[in-house]
């Protein structure tokens, strides 16, 4: 299990290969890479920032990695989440997941991803033309959630944002 909070970008391949490296074990690796896209809720972004509380994030995110290490027993699972100014086309998040075979390991990154939309402390302000906006959370984020029995309880964030997970609109699907 490997979480990290960065504001550097990531190489996809050289993570994976660090995922994987030296475990015969595994047979099925499944990722997904968020990005910055340049429209949201009918509006041009031109950038983003993501903010956090370090300290408390990196714990939120090794429970999340946690709790699908227990869900699939022998999966290996790496979160990698960019905080800061981030513009269109750049990486945002990374989750990859190791499983002997193809059906936990695409399961447990789905899991993740869907724990991570909604219970990491991130809180993302867009740059549009009209200004700036917090983003808000996602109907839904909270039903893909539930379908893994998880309630979508919500934290607080910074002055004006608001109370939910925000940095999920990047990730819809």
């Amino acid at each position: 299990m490997r979480v990290r909070v960065q504001t550097a970008d990531f190489d996809l391949t050289a993570e994976v290969a660090a995922l994987r490296a030296d475990n015969p074990k595994v047979g099925a690796v499944a990722c997904f890479v968020g990005t910055v896209r340049d429209l949201n809720d009918g509006e041009s972004v031109e950038a983003m920032e993501l903010e956090h509380y370090p300290g408390m994030t990196e714990k939120a995110l090794e429970a999340i990695a946690a709790d699908a290490r227990r869900r699939w027993p022998g999966a290996d699972v790496l979160i990698v989440h960019r905080v800061g100014k981030l513009y269109p086309l750049d990486q945002i998040v990374l989750v990859a997941t190791t499983a002997a075979h193809r059906g936990d390991a695409f399961a447990s990154c789905e899991f993740v991803m869907d724990y991570l939309k909604t219970q990491a402390p991130f809180w993302k302000k867009e740059t549009t033309e009209t200004g700036e906006r917090w983003v808000d959370a996602r109907v839904t984020d909270d039903a893909a959630l539930a379908r893994w029995s998880i309630d979508s309880g919500h934290a607080g964030g910074p002055a004006g944002a608001p109370a939910g997970n925000a940095d999920r609109a990047e990730y819809d699907e």
